[in-house]
C-alpha cells in the first residue's frame, strides 16, 4: 500500500499504573484520566492494575464476567467514544486497553499474554500481563508487571523481568516484546531505595529535593549496569515515592513496621533503533525514525487513598509515519433505518482482504464498550443480498432493529485477523411508530438477548442468534 507522502501521525497515549490493594474502584478518576484536560484528546488509555481483589469468589466470578475494575473503566469511557479493545488479567493482575473508535481499522494482529514469576512461575500472584499489536503498521507491546518486594530482592526483580522478555506471543511472525518498535514496561515493579535511612529519605521528600534519592533508586542504579535494561527511558521522578501510606491519607506509612518511602510505581519505555527496525527500501529517510515516542507528562496522583500505592501516569506523544493508511472494509447503512422495515448494509473490502463465512457486521449503539456489546449482527455470506464487483449489501431483519431508535454504527469484524477492520459514521435509526409495549413478546424483544458472541454453524439453517 502507497504511504509515500503522508503527514506523519501523531496520537495521544494516557498510561496508568496502579497498584490497588484489593480495593473496589473509587467514586470517581477524572484526574486519574485527565478527562477534563484543555490539551489535545487521548486517543488510547493503556490501564495497568496490580492487586486487583483475586479472592477464589471472586477471581472465579470475573472469570465468568467481566470484573468490577474493567466495568468501572467501561462505564466511564465508553459515553467518551471509547472502546476497550483488549484486556489480559492474570489473578491480581490486569492490563486494559481503550482506543477511540476512528483508530479501530488501523489496529491489528492484537494478541495477549501471561507470565507467572510467583513461586518459581507455578503462582500467578507476581508476574506480568502482556498485549501487543500493529498500530498504523508499527509494532507496539505494554506489559504491567508485579515484581517481587522488599529491599534485598533486587536481583530476584531482575531475573523475574528478563524472564518476562523473553516470552513468546502465540501466532505466526510474531516478534519477541524486545523486538517490538515500541516497548512500554509499567507496573508495581517494587524497586526501593538503597543504603538511605528513613528519616533522610522522608526530610528529603519533605524538602521535595527528590534529587537526593535518585542515585539511590534501585531501578535507576540498574539501569547503568545491566545491559538488558540500558535501552529503557523513564521520565524524571519529581513527584513523591509512592509507596507506602497510610490508606486514604498523604501520611507515609505509621504502622509499626515504618515501611521506607520508594518509587515502586513506574512507567518506562524503549524505542527500536532505526538500524534495527527492518523497514522495507525507500520507505523512509535515512535519517528519520519510523515512529517516535515523546513523554509529556510523569506524574503521580496524590488524592487517591483506596490502596498504600498513588497511582503513576505517563502521557505520550506517539508521531509515527502511517504505513496503514485505508480501511480493510467500508461500510456504511442505506437508506433511512427503523424497525418498521428489513434495512441494508453496502460495504466493500480491499482486494487483499482475508474475508471468511464467518465475518460478521455488527450494529453497535455509539456508546458501546467491547466487540461482544451489540445489538445485533448479520453474517457477511448468509445475509448477503446481492454482490458485485465493488461492493456487496446484506441486510438486517426489521424484527431484530431497536424500536426505540436512537445513534448507531456499524462494525465488521474478521474471523481471520479476529479484529474489527471496519466501522461506519454514525447514523440514527428512527423510533417506531407503533407504540412500545412495555412488556414485549419473547418474539419481538429478542434482539436484547443477544449471544455472548456470533457462534456460526456448518450447516445452511439460519444462524443467527444460535
Amino acid at each position: 500500500m502507497e504511504t509515500a507522502g503522508l503527514p506523519t501521525k501523531d496520537l495521544r497515549l494516557h498510561l496508568v499504573t496502579w497498584n490497588v490493594g484489593t480495593a473496589s474502584p473509587p467514586p470517581d478518576v477524572t484526574s486519574l484520566l485527565q478527562l477534563n484536560s484543555l490539551g489535545p484528546t487521548t486517543d488510547m488509555y493503556v490501564i495497568g492494575l496490580q492487586e486487583v481483589n483475586s479472592r477464589i469468589p471472586n477471581f472465579l466470578s470475573d472469570l465468568a464476567f467481566d470484573d468490577p475494575w474493567s466495568i468501572f473503566f467501561m462505564t466511564v469511557l465508553s459515553p467518551l467514544g471509547y472502546i476497550k479493545l483488549s484486556s489480559v488479567r492474570m489473578q491480581g493482575l490486569l492490563l486494559l486497553i481503550f482506543v477511540k473508535h476512528v483508530h479501530l481499522p488501523f489496529i491489528r494482529d492484537i494478541h495477549t499474554h501471561y507470565t507467572r514469576t510467583g513461586l518459581y512461575g507455578y503462582w500467578g500472584n507476581k508476574g506480568g500481563v502482556s498485549v501487543r499489536m500493529s498500530l498504523f503498521g508499527h509494532t507496539l507491546c505494554f506489559m504491567n508487571c508485579h515484581l517481587p518486594a522488599h529491599m534485598e530482592n533486587t536481583e530476584q526483580r531482575l531475573d523475574d523481568f528478563e524472564k518476562i522478555l523473553e516470552m513468546q506471543f502465540e501466532g505466526e511472525d510474531i516478534p519477541s516484546p524486545l523486538d517490538h518498535e515500541v516497548l512500554f514496561w509499567f507496573g508495581d515493579l517494587n524497586f526501593r531505595i538503597a543504603d538511605y535511612g528513613i528519616h533522610f529519605v522522608r526530610e528529603s521528600i519533605n524538602n521535595k529535593r527528590f534529587n537526593l534519592l535518585w542515585e539511590k533508586d534501585q531501578l535507576n542504579m540498574a539501569k547503568k549496569k545491566e545491559a538488558f535494561l540500558k535501552e529503557f527511558k523513564e521520565g524524571p521522578l519529581q513527584f513523591k515515592p509512592t509507596y507506602k501510606f497510610d490508606l486514604y491519607s498523604e501520611v507515609y506509612d505509621t504502622s509499626e513496621k515504618k515501611r521506607k518511602p520508594a518509587w515502586t510505581d513506574r512507567i518506562l519505555w524503549k524505542v527500536k533503533n532505526l538500524s534495527e527496525v527492518a523497514s522495507k527500501e525507500g520507505e523512509f529517510p535515512e535519517e528519520e525514525n519510523p515512529i517516535s515516542v515523546t513523554l509529556i507528562n510523569y506524574v503521580s496522583h496524590m488524592s487517591y487513598g483506596i490502596s498504600d500505592h498513588k497511582p503513576v501516569t505517563g502521557t505520550f506523544k506517539l508521531e509515527m509515519k502511517p504505513l496503514v493508511s485505508d480501511p480493510l472494509v467500508v461500510l456504511n447503512a442505506e437508506g433511512e433505518w427503523s424497525a418498521e422495515h428489513d434495512v441494508l448494509i453496502r460495504y466493500s473490502a480491499v482486494p487483499e482482504f482475508p474475508s471468511s463465512a464467518w465475518d460478521w457486521i455488527g450494529l453497535f449503539q455509539v456508546t458501546f464498550r467491547h466487540v461482544k456489546d451489540y445489538v445485533t449482527y448479520a453474517w457477511v455470506e448468509d445475509d448477503e443480498i446481492s454482490s458485485s464487483r465493488d461492493s456487496k449489501q446484506v441486510y438486517m431483519s426489521a424484527s431484530e432493529i431497536p424500536r426505540t431508535g436512537g445513534e448507531f454504527l456499524l462494525c465488521y469484524f474478521s474471523n481471520n485477523l479476529q479484529s474489527i477492520v471496519g466501522i461506519s459514521e454514525p447514523f440514527q435509526i428512527q423510533p417506531s411508530q407503533e407504540p412500545i409495549e412495555k412488556d414485549l413478546p419473547e418474539e419481538e424483544s429478542s434482539w436484547l438477548h443477544k449471544p455472548d458472541n456470533p457462534e456460526p454453524r456448518r450447516d445452511s439453517e439460519k444462524r443467527k442468534g444460535t
